[in-house]
């Protein structure tokens, strides 16, 4: 969640010039508010990465569930290894090619290489890890091995 102050606006323009920081403090603020996007995408990325995807992560008595949005990214060209209980998600999507007489004002959605990785617990089975990709969503599911899974001991009276 992105807490955004509210600065309302006045009906003279000129008005925030007769405070003579005001329009130094909504720079700084601009800036701010970009590197903290930058850094946010960035907590997990190789230095190579343009963009990395968002992900949600579940995880139940059994397994644990990956969720990875990579919409435009074909599911059979993303790279999914697990080494060393790291487990990394790589890949890429392709920049959209400018139509003749078409002129972009604005681009959000990021093109280039994504990647990132995630450091998993012993208790994971390596060998049991599957993925599978459909409507732009990656579902990596990663079983938990069978004799780290807790058990209930009855008690005896």
């Amino acid at each position: 969640m992105t807490l955004v102050n509210y600065v309302p606006q006045t009906a003279n323009p000129y008005q925030s010039y007769r405070q003579p920081w005001s329009l130094h403090q909504e720079l700084l603020q601009e800036v701010n508010r970009f590197f903290d996007r930058v850094g946010a995408n960035d907590a997990s990325n190789g230095a190579t990465a343009d963009w990395a995807p968002g992900v949600d992560i579940e995880e139940y008595a059994d397994r644990f569930v990956l969720y990875a949005d990579v919409p435009g990214v074909d599911p059979a060209s993303i790279e999914v290894t697990l080494e060393k209980g790291v487990l990394t998600l790589a890949g890429s999507r392709e920049a959209i090619v400018d139509k003749d007489g078409a002129e972009r004002r604005r681009t959000e959605r990021p093109a280039g290489r994504f990647h990132r990785r995630f450091t998993l617990p012993d208790t994971v089975d390596s060998d049991a890890v599957s993925a599978s990709g459909r409507n732009g969503v990656l579902e990596v599911v990663i079983p938990k091995r069978a004799q780290v899974q807790p058990r209930r001991i009855a008690v005896n009276a």
